[in-house]
C-alpha cells in the first residue's frame, strides 16, 4: 500500500494523500530548477484535464530546495490545474531512494503503488501503465 503524507499546498491548505483514495493518483515529484520537470508539466495539466472525470488525480510535490514564491509564480504562469504541495526530501524517500527528477508514483484506486516512473512520463507509458487503471 502507498504510504500516507500530509503536506501543505502553495496556498497553505493541508493536502492528505488519503483524501484521494478511490482515484488513480499520480504523485509527481518535480522542481522549478529541473528542466525535464518543467517540460513535463504541460502534459500533466492535459492529463488532469482530460482524465479527471474518469478518476485521475495528479498531485505535484516539489523537491527541495524550493522557494515558495518561485513555485507559486511557476504554477500561476503555467496555469497548473492540480494541487501542488511543498515536499521535503523525506517525502520522496517514503516512495523511493532514487534521486531522479521528475519522478511519478502511480497509485491505483485500491490505494496501492502500481508503478514508479523515473524521468518524464511518456505518452506510451500513460497508455500502458495508467490508462488501464482508470477503467
Amino acid at each position: 500500500p502507498s504510504p500516507e503524507f500530509v503536506l501543505k499546498d502553495i496556498k497553505g491548505r493541508v493536502v492528505r494523500l488519503s483524501d484521494y483514495r478511490g482515484k488513480v493518483v499520480l504523485i509527481n515529484f518535480w522542481a522549478t530548477w529541473c528542466p525535464p520537470c518543467r517540460a513535463e508539466i504541460p502534459d500533466l495539466i492535459r492529463l488532469q484535464r482530460d482524465y479527471r472525470s474518469r478518476g485521475l488525480q495528479v498531485i505535484g510535490v516539489t523537491y527541495p530546495p524550493q522557494k515558495l514564491s518561485e513555485v507559486r509564480s511557476f504554477v500561476q504562469k503555467e496555469q497548473v490545474n492540480y494541487p501542488v504541495v511543498l515536499g521535503i526530501k523525506k517525502t520522496k524517500l517514503l516512495f523511493t531512494s532514487s534521486e531522479t527528477l521528475p519522478m511519478t508514483i502511480v497509485i491505483g484506486k485500491d490505494g496501492k503503488i502500481h508503478d514508479i516512473i523515473e524521468g518524464i512520463l511518456l505518452p506510451e507509458e500513460f497508455e500502458q501503465k495508467i490508462k488501464p487503471l482508470l477503467k
